[in-house]
Protein backbone atom coordinates (compact mmCIF):
# COMPACT_ATOMS: atom_id res chain seq x y z
CA UNK A 1 0.00 0.00 0.00
CA UNK A 2 1.49 3.51 -0.90
CA UNK A 3 2.51 5.72 1.63
CA UNK A 4 -0.48 7.86 1.62
CA UNK A 5 -2.63 5.73 3.05
CA UNK A 6 -0.35 3.94 5.51
CA UNK A 7 0.04 3.84 8.90
CA UNK A 8 2.93 2.75 10.24
CA UNK A 9 2.47 0.61 12.90
CA UNK A 10 0.80 -1.90 10.70
CA UNK A 11 2.88 -1.31 7.50
CA UNK A 12 5.77 -2.57 9.96
CA UNK A 13 3.94 -6.06 10.21
CA UNK A 14 4.23 -6.33 6.41
CA UNK A 15 7.99 -5.22 6.33
CA UNK A 16 10.72 -8.00 5.32
CA UNK A 17 12.42 -7.40 8.59
CA UNK A 18 9.53 -8.73 10.52
CA UNK A 19 9.04 -11.47 8.23
CA UNK A 20 12.27 -12.52 8.45
CA UNK A 21 12.31 -12.27 12.29
CA UNK A 22 9.48 -14.54 12.59
CA UNK A 23 11.29 -16.86 10.01
CA UNK A 24 13.70 -16.60 12.70
CA UNK A 25 11.92 -17.31 15.74
CA UNK A 26 10.49 -20.36 14.22
CA UNK A 27 13.86 -21.61 13.18
CA UNK A 28 14.99 -21.45 16.50
CA UNK A 29 11.89 -23.04 18.43
CA UNK A 30 12.57 -25.71 15.81
CA UNK A 31 15.80 -26.24 17.05
CA UNK A 32 14.89 -25.63 20.28
CA UNK A 33 12.08 -28.97 20.15
CA UNK A 34 14.98 -31.04 18.57
CA UNK A 35 17.65 -30.12 21.36
CA UNK A 36 14.48 -30.98 24.04
CA UNK A 37 14.64 -34.45 21.87
CA UNK A 38 17.85 -35.22 22.13
CA UNK A 39 18.14 -34.70 18.38
CA UNK A 40 20.70 -30.97 18.66
CA UNK A 41 23.61 -30.41 21.11
CA UNK A 42 22.84 -28.35 23.58
CA UNK A 43 25.98 -26.29 22.71
CA UNK A 44 25.06 -26.02 19.14
CA UNK A 45 21.67 -24.30 20.20
CA UNK A 46 23.02 -21.94 21.90
CA UNK A 47 25.57 -21.15 19.05
CA UNK A 48 21.88 -20.99 17.12
CA UNK A 49 20.38 -18.81 19.19
CA UNK A 50 23.24 -16.26 20.26
CA UNK A 51 24.01 -16.17 16.48
CA UNK A 52 21.31 -16.24 14.46
CA UNK A 53 20.69 -13.13 12.68
CA UNK A 54 20.17 -11.74 9.11
CA UNK A 55 20.80 -8.66 6.74
CA UNK A 56 17.49 -7.87 4.58
CA UNK A 57 19.83 -6.35 1.77
CA UNK A 58 21.86 -9.50 1.63
CA UNK A 59 19.29 -11.75 1.58
CA UNK A 60 17.92 -9.83 -1.50
CA UNK A 61 20.96 -9.66 -3.28
CA UNK A 62 21.32 -13.94 -2.43
CA UNK A 63 18.04 -13.94 -3.85
CA UNK A 64 18.83 -12.00 -6.97
CA UNK A 65 20.75 -15.20 -8.01
CA UNK A 66 18.75 -18.23 -6.19
CA UNK A 67 15.85 -16.91 -7.31
CA UNK A 68 14.41 -18.36 -4.31
CA UNK A 69 13.00 -16.74 -0.67
CA UNK A 70 13.38 -19.19 1.54
CA UNK A 71 16.83 -20.65 -0.07
CA UNK A 72 18.49 -16.95 0.09
CA UNK A 73 17.32 -16.42 4.23
CA UNK A 74 18.97 -19.18 5.00
CA UNK A 75 21.54 -18.86 3.00
CA UNK A 76 22.24 -15.41 5.20
CA UNK A 77 21.11 -17.03 8.01
CA UNK A 78 23.68 -19.46 8.60
CA UNK A 79 26.60 -17.32 7.11
CA UNK A 80 26.54 -15.75 10.69
CA UNK A 81 25.24 -19.24 12.76
CA UNK A 82 28.07 -21.17 11.18
CA UNK A 83 28.58 -24.99 11.39
CA UNK A 84 25.74 -25.38 14.13
CA UNK A 85 23.83 -24.18 11.32
CA UNK A 86 23.35 -27.54 9.82
CA UNK A 87 20.62 -28.14 12.64
CA UNK A 88 18.80 -25.45 11.03
CA UNK A 89 15.73 -26.18 9.33
CA UNK A 90 16.47 -29.79 9.76
CA UNK A 91 13.07 -31.80 8.26
CA UNK A 92 11.43 -28.50 7.22
CA UNK A 93 10.24 -27.31 3.92
CA UNK A 94 9.54 -23.63 2.73
CA UNK A 95 6.26 -23.59 3.46
CA UNK A 96 6.47 -24.62 6.95
CA UNK A 97 8.04 -21.33 7.86
CA UNK A 98 6.59 -19.34 4.95
CA UNK A 99 2.82 -20.41 5.70
CA UNK A 100 3.40 -20.18 9.38
CA UNK A 101 5.25 -17.34 9.85
CA UNK A 102 2.33 -15.80 7.29
CA UNK A 103 -0.49 -16.53 9.50
CA UNK A 104 1.73 -15.05 12.33
CA UNK A 105 1.61 -11.53 10.55
CA UNK A 106 -2.35 -11.99 9.24
CA UNK A 107 -3.07 -12.55 13.56
CA UNK A 108 -0.55 -9.40 14.19
CA UNK A 109 -2.81 -7.44 11.37
CA UNK A 110 -5.79 -8.64 13.15
CA UNK A 111 -5.58 -7.29 16.18
CA UNK A 112 -4.62 -3.88 15.27
CA UNK A 113 -7.99 -3.90 12.79
CA UNK A 114 -10.17 -5.06 16.33
CA UNK A 115 -8.22 -2.78 18.45
CA UNK A 116 -9.40 -0.11 15.31
CA UNK A 117 -12.65 -1.51 15.36
CA UNK A 118 -13.38 -1.21 19.05
CA UNK A 119 -12.06 2.34 19.02
CA UNK A 120 -15.09 3.15 16.26
CA UNK A 121 -17.70 1.10 18.11
CA UNK A 122 -17.16 3.00 21.14
CA UNK A 123 -17.14 6.54 18.87
CA UNK A 124 -20.54 5.22 16.93
CA UNK A 125 -22.18 4.32 20.13
CA UNK A 126 -21.42 7.39 21.89
CA UNK A 127 -22.78 9.64 18.40
CA UNK A 128 -26.19 7.44 18.88
CA UNK A 129 -26.43 7.99 22.38
CA UNK A 130 -26.12 12.05 21.72
CA UNK A 131 -28.55 12.03 18.93
CA UNK A 132 -30.67 9.66 19.81
CA UNK A 133 -33.62 11.88 20.12
CA UNK A 134 -32.74 14.15 16.89
CA UNK A 135 -35.68 13.79 14.76
CA UNK A 136 -34.80 14.10 11.24
CA UNK A 137 -36.46 12.38 8.09
CA UNK A 138 -36.13 8.35 7.00
CA UNK A 139 -35.77 7.65 3.34
CA UNK A 140 -36.20 4.76 1.07
CA UNK A 141 -35.40 4.73 -2.52
CA UNK A 142 -34.11 8.75 -1.66
CA UNK A 143 -37.28 9.63 -1.22
CA UNK A 144 -38.91 10.92 2.40
CA UNK A 145 -40.66 8.34 3.92
CA UNK A 146 -41.35 9.00 7.40
CA UNK A 147 -39.67 10.63 10.35
CA UNK A 148 -36.75 8.51 12.32
CA UNK A 149 -34.16 10.05 14.54
CA UNK A 150 -30.22 10.37 13.81
CA UNK A 151 -29.23 8.35 16.49
CA UNK A 152 -30.73 5.72 15.34
CA UNK A 153 -28.86 5.95 12.39
CA UNK A 154 -25.38 5.80 14.34
CA UNK A 155 -27.03 3.30 16.54
CA UNK A 156 -27.75 0.50 13.00
CA UNK A 157 -24.05 1.73 12.14
CA UNK A 158 -23.18 0.32 16.05
CA UNK A 159 -25.08 -2.85 15.86
CA UNK A 160 -23.38 -3.62 12.25
CA UNK A 161 -19.99 -3.22 13.53
CA UNK A 162 -20.68 -5.20 16.47
CA UNK A 163 -21.66 -8.11 14.19
CA UNK A 164 -18.31 -6.94 12.04
CA UNK A 165 -15.75 -7.60 15.30
CA UNK A 166 -17.21 -10.57 15.87
CA UNK A 167 -16.53 -11.52 12.09
CA UNK A 168 -12.79 -10.06 12.81
CA UNK A 169 -12.55 -12.53 15.60
CA UNK A 170 -13.79 -15.41 13.65
CA UNK A 171 -11.14 -14.87 10.88
CA UNK A 172 -8.62 -14.33 13.23
CA UNK A 173 -8.94 -18.02 15.08
CA UNK A 174 -9.16 -19.31 11.80
CA UNK A 175 -5.32 -17.96 10.78
CA UNK A 176 -4.44 -18.33 13.98
CA UNK A 177 -3.07 -21.62 12.79
CA UNK A 178 0.95 -23.20 11.57
CA UNK A 179 2.19 -26.42 9.88
CA UNK A 180 5.62 -27.40 10.10
CA UNK A 181 4.53 -30.73 8.74
CA UNK A 182 6.97 -31.34 5.55
CA UNK A 183 7.09 -31.46 1.73
CA UNK A 184 3.10 -32.86 1.76
CA UNK A 185 1.97 -32.55 4.78
CA UNK A 186 3.08 -36.12 6.17
CA UNK A 187 5.94 -35.75 8.91
CA UNK A 188 8.10 -37.86 6.90
CA UNK A 189 11.06 -36.05 7.91
CA UNK A 190 9.96 -34.33 11.62
CA UNK A 191 8.05 -35.52 14.78
CA UNK A 192 4.42 -33.78 15.40
CA UNK A 193 6.17 -33.21 19.06
CA UNK A 194 8.39 -30.61 17.61
CA UNK A 195 5.81 -28.76 14.88
CA UNK A 196 3.63 -28.24 18.65
CA UNK A 197 6.17 -26.70 20.35
CA UNK A 198 6.83 -24.39 17.63
CA UNK A 199 3.46 -23.52 17.46
CA UNK A 200 2.71 -22.98 20.69
CA UNK A 201 5.51 -20.74 20.99
CA UNK A 202 4.38 -18.46 18.31
CA UNK A 203 0.88 -18.69 19.96
CA UNK A 204 -0.90 -20.56 16.96
CA UNK A 205 -2.50 -23.44 17.18
CA UNK A 206 -1.60 -26.74 14.73
CA UNK A 207 -3.49 -27.09 11.67
CA UNK A 208 -5.28 -30.94 11.88
CA UNK A 209 -4.11 -31.38 8.05
CA UNK A 210 -2.64 -29.99 5.62
CA UNK A 211 -0.71 -30.10 2.30
CA UNK A 212 3.02 -28.50 1.43
CA UNK A 213 0.63 -25.63 2.63
CA UNK A 214 -1.94 -24.63 4.86
CA UNK A 215 -5.48 -24.07 2.90
CA UNK A 216 -6.20 -21.20 1.36
CA UNK A 217 -10.24 -21.57 2.50
CA UNK A 218 -8.84 -20.31 5.96
CA UNK A 219 -7.33 -16.87 4.16
CA UNK A 220 -10.14 -16.55 2.08
CA UNK A 221 -12.21 -16.54 4.63
CA UNK A 222 -10.05 -13.54 6.22
CA UNK A 223 -10.18 -11.84 2.97
CA UNK A 224 -13.57 -11.67 2.94
CA UNK A 225 -14.00 -10.40 6.80
CA UNK A 226 -11.67 -7.48 5.28
CA UNK A 227 -13.95 -6.92 2.63
CA UNK A 228 -17.12 -7.11 4.74
CA UNK A 229 -16.06 -4.66 7.07
CA UNK A 230 -14.58 -2.48 4.27
CA UNK A 231 -18.07 -2.64 2.77
CA UNK A 232 -19.60 -1.37 6.52
CA UNK A 233 -17.57 1.72 6.63
CA UNK A 234 -18.48 2.37 2.93
CA UNK A 235 -22.06 2.23 3.95
CA UNK A 236 -21.19 4.54 6.70
CA UNK A 237 -19.45 7.25 4.64
CA UNK A 238 -21.79 7.24 1.82
CA UNK A 239 -24.92 7.44 4.07
CA UNK A 240 -22.51 10.66 5.76
CA UNK A 241 -21.99 12.22 2.00
CA UNK A 242 -26.05 11.49 1.10
CA UNK A 243 -26.61 13.88 4.45
CA UNK A 244 -24.18 16.43 3.44
CA UNK A 245 -25.53 17.68 0.20
CA UNK A 246 -26.37 21.13 -0.02
CA UNK A 247 -30.19 20.22 -0.49
CA UNK A 248 -30.34 19.00 2.95
CA UNK A 249 -27.10 19.56 4.95
CA UNK A 250 -28.04 18.01 8.28
CA UNK A 251 -24.70 16.60 8.64
CA UNK A 252 -21.04 17.10 7.59
CA UNK A 253 -17.59 15.82 8.35
CA UNK A 254 -15.27 17.84 9.42
CA UNK A 255 -13.67 20.91 7.52
CA UNK A 256 -10.14 21.64 8.97
CA UNK A 257 -9.31 25.29 9.64
CA UNK A 258 -7.43 26.51 6.66
CA UNK A 259 -8.68 23.49 4.14
CA UNK A 260 -9.70 24.29 0.54
CA UNK A 261 -12.62 22.54 -1.19
CA UNK A 262 -11.90 23.35 -4.57
CA UNK A 263 -9.32 24.86 -6.53
CA UNK A 264 -11.76 27.19 -8.86
CA UNK A 265 -14.54 27.29 -5.63
CA UNK A 266 -13.76 29.05 -2.50
CA UNK A 267 -17.13 28.38 -1.03
CA UNK A 268 -16.67 24.60 -1.19
CA UNK A 269 -16.79 22.32 1.46
CA UNK A 270 -16.47 18.69 0.29
CA UNK A 271 -17.21 14.89 1.66
CA UNK A 272 -13.53 14.60 0.70
CA UNK A 273 -12.31 12.01 3.83
CA UNK A 274 -15.58 9.87 3.01
CA UNK A 275 -15.06 9.70 -0.43
CA UNK A 276 -11.58 8.45 0.16
CA UNK A 277 -13.31 5.85 2.54
CA UNK A 278 -15.89 4.54 0.00
CA UNK A 279 -12.91 4.29 -2.78
CA UNK A 280 -10.38 2.05 -0.90
CA UNK A 281 -13.36 -0.04 0.25
CA UNK A 282 -13.66 -0.90 -3.25
CA UNK A 283 -10.00 -1.71 -3.49
CA UNK A 284 -10.42 -4.01 -0.10
CA UNK A 285 -13.95 -5.78 -2.21
CA UNK A 286 -11.79 -6.18 -5.17
CA UNK A 287 -9.62 -8.38 -3.29
CA UNK A 288 -11.50 -10.50 -1.53
CA UNK A 289 -12.07 -11.97 -5.38
CA UNK A 290 -8.14 -12.74 -5.43
CA UNK A 291 -8.24 -15.06 -1.90
CA UNK A 292 -11.26 -16.52 -3.08
CA UNK A 293 -9.34 -17.61 -6.49
CA UNK A 294 -6.29 -18.43 -4.27
CA UNK A 295 -7.92 -21.48 -2.61
CA UNK A 296 -7.83 -23.51 -5.56
CA UNK A 297 -4.26 -25.10 -6.16
CA UNK A 298 -2.63 -27.54 -7.66
CA UNK A 299 -2.93 -31.11 -5.98
CA UNK A 300 -0.87 -30.71 -2.84
CA UNK A 301 0.42 -26.82 -3.30
CA UNK A 302 1.54 -24.95 -6.49
CA UNK A 303 2.60 -20.93 -5.75
CA UNK A 304 0.57 -19.12 -7.48
CA UNK A 305 -1.65 -18.15 -4.77
CA UNK A 306 2.02 -16.44 -3.31
CA UNK A 307 2.46 -13.24 -5.34
CA UNK A 308 -0.82 -12.39 -5.29
CA UNK A 309 -1.03 -12.81 -1.28
CA UNK A 310 2.03 -10.39 -1.16
CA UNK A 311 -0.03 -8.01 -2.64
CA UNK A 312 -3.50 -8.33 -1.77
CA UNK A 313 -2.93 -9.54 2.36
CA UNK A 314 -0.60 -6.37 3.04
CA UNK A 315 -2.65 -3.77 1.09
CA UNK A 316 -5.87 -4.96 2.15
CA UNK A 317 -5.14 -5.32 5.88
CA UNK A 318 -3.08 -1.59 5.81
CA UNK A 319 -6.32 -0.13 3.31
CA UNK A 320 -8.79 -0.83 5.84
CA UNK A 321 -6.66 0.12 9.33
CA UNK A 322 -6.33 3.52 7.27
CA UNK A 323 -9.98 3.53 6.69
CA UNK A 324 -10.96 2.45 10.13
CA UNK A 325 -8.93 5.60 11.46
CA UNK A 326 -10.61 8.08 9.30
CA UNK A 327 -14.46 7.34 10.02
CA UNK A 328 -13.94 7.33 13.29
CA UNK A 329 -11.73 10.43 12.70
CA UNK A 330 -15.35 11.48 10.51
CA UNK A 331 -17.46 10.73 13.55
CA UNK A 332 -15.54 11.76 16.44
CA UNK A 333 -15.67 15.52 14.38
CA UNK A 334 -18.86 15.32 13.19
CA UNK A 335 -20.78 18.43 12.29
CA UNK A 336 -24.42 18.13 13.11
CA UNK A 337 -27.15 20.79 12.19
CA UNK A 338 -30.61 20.19 13.98
CA UNK A 339 -31.95 23.03 12.40
CA UNK A 340 -31.32 21.87 8.72
CA UNK A 341 -32.74 18.13 10.55
CA UNK A 342 -36.10 19.99 11.29
CA UNK A 343 -36.13 22.11 8.00
CA UNK A 344 -35.58 18.71 6.00
CA UNK A 345 -38.56 17.25 7.50
CA UNK A 346 -40.72 19.84 6.18
CA UNK A 347 -39.94 19.75 2.76
CA UNK A 348 -42.50 17.30 1.63
CA UNK A 349 -45.36 19.56 3.72
CA UNK A 350 -46.98 16.80 5.65
CA UNK A 351 -46.48 13.83 3.00
CA UNK A 352 -44.33 11.89 5.55
CA UNK A 353 -47.26 11.17 7.34
CA UNK A 354 -49.77 9.29 5.10
CA UNK A 355 -49.32 6.32 6.59
CA UNK A 356 -50.68 7.35 9.77
CA UNK A 357 -53.57 8.94 8.28
CA UNK A 358 -54.19 6.02 6.41
CA UNK A 359 -54.25 3.39 9.00
CA UNK A 360 -56.45 6.15 10.85
CA UNK A 361 -59.39 6.19 8.32
CA UNK A 362 -59.58 2.80 8.19
CA UNK A 363 -60.06 2.12 11.25
CA UNK A 364 -62.01 5.07 12.35
CA UNK A 365 -64.05 5.22 9.28
CA UNK A 366 -64.73 1.27 8.63
CA UNK A 367 -63.68 1.72 5.40
CA UNK A 368 -61.53 -0.90 2.60
CA UNK A 369 -57.99 -0.03 2.50
CA UNK A 370 -57.75 0.45 -0.95
CA UNK A 371 -60.93 3.43 -0.40
CA UNK A 372 -58.46 4.91 2.40
CA UNK A 373 -55.17 4.78 0.05
CA UNK A 374 -57.41 6.43 -2.89
CA UNK A 375 -57.90 9.53 -0.65
CA UNK A 376 -54.91 9.71 0.88
CA UNK A 377 -52.77 9.24 -2.54
CA UNK A 378 -54.77 11.72 -4.35
CA UNK A 379 -54.34 14.68 -1.72
CA UNK A 380 -50.93 13.27 -2.00
CA UNK A 381 -50.49 13.88 -5.36
CA UNK A 382 -51.92 17.09 -5.49
CA UNK A 383 -48.81 18.69 -2.24
CA UNK A 384 -46.00 17.08 -4.78
CA UNK A 385 -47.68 18.81 -7.85
CA UNK A 386 -48.06 22.10 -5.79
CA UNK A 387 -45.57 23.72 -3.40
CA UNK A 388 -48.16 25.59 -1.87
CA UNK A 389 -50.17 23.25 -1.04
CA UNK A 390 -49.74 20.98 2.32
CA UNK A 391 -51.39 17.55 3.02
CA UNK A 392 -52.88 18.45 6.37
CA UNK A 393 -54.87 21.36 4.41
CA UNK A 394 -56.15 19.23 1.47
CA UNK A 395 -57.41 16.71 3.74
CA UNK A 396 -59.30 19.08 6.09
CA UNK A 397 -61.01 20.29 2.38
CA UNK A 398 -61.88 16.60 1.44
CA UNK A 399 -65.48 15.43 2.54
CA UNK A 400 -64.82 11.97 1.90
CA UNK A 401 -61.93 12.46 4.85
CA UNK A 402 -63.36 15.25 6.91
CA UNK A 403 -66.92 13.53 7.49
CA UNK A 404 -63.96 10.63 9.26
CA UNK A 405 -60.99 12.07 10.83
CA UNK A 406 -61.97 15.79 12.35
CA UNK A 407 -59.34 18.59 13.42
CA UNK A 408 -58.28 16.87 16.95
CA UNK A 409 -57.52 13.56 14.92
CA UNK A 410 -55.78 15.63 12.15
CA UNK A 411 -53.74 17.52 15.22
CA UNK A 412 -52.71 14.13 17.00
CA UNK A 413 -51.76 12.19 13.50
CA UNK A 414 -50.09 15.51 12.44
CA UNK A 415 -47.05 15.11 15.37
CA UNK A 416 -43.50 13.41 14.72
CA UNK A 417 -43.18 12.13 18.54
CA UNK A 418 -45.43 9.10 18.07
CA UNK A 419 -42.67 7.67 15.68
CA UNK A 420 -39.66 7.67 18.13
CA UNK A 421 -41.83 6.88 21.08
CA UNK A 422 -39.78 3.12 20.97
CA UNK A 423 -36.78 3.91 20.02
CA UNK A 424 -35.30 3.60 23.12
CA UNK A 425 -36.27 -0.03 23.12
CA UNK A 426 -34.53 -0.70 20.02
CA UNK A 427 -31.41 1.50 21.85
CA UNK A 428 -31.89 -1.15 24.96
CA UNK A 429 -31.96 -3.89 22.75
CA UNK A 430 -28.73 -3.15 21.16
CA UNK A 431 -27.28 -2.45 24.51
CA UNK A 432 -26.51 1.49 23.86
CA UNK A 433 -28.70 2.08 26.76
CA UNK A 434 -30.12 0.72 29.98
Amino acid sequence: MIDRYSHPEISAIWELENKFKIWTDIEIYACEARANRGEVPKEDLEIIKQKAKFNVDEILEIESKVHHDVIAYLTNLNSYIGPAGRHVHFGLTSSDVGDTALCVQMVQAMDLLIQRTETLLETTKQKAKEYKDLPCIGRSHGIHAEPMTLGLKFALFYAEMTRNLERMKDAREQVAVGKLSGAVGTYSNIDLEIEEYVLNKLGLKVDPIATQVISRDRHAFYMSVLGVVAASLDRMATEIRLLQKTEGREVEEPFAKGQKGSSAMPHKRNPVVCERISGISRVIRSNVNVGLQNVGLWHERDISHSSAERIVLPDSTIALDYILEKMNFVLKGLHVYPDATERTLNVTRGLIFSQKVLLWLIEKGGITREDAYLIVQENAMAVWADQSKNLRDLLKQDPRCSKILKDSDLDEIFQIKPYLERIPLIFKRLGIID
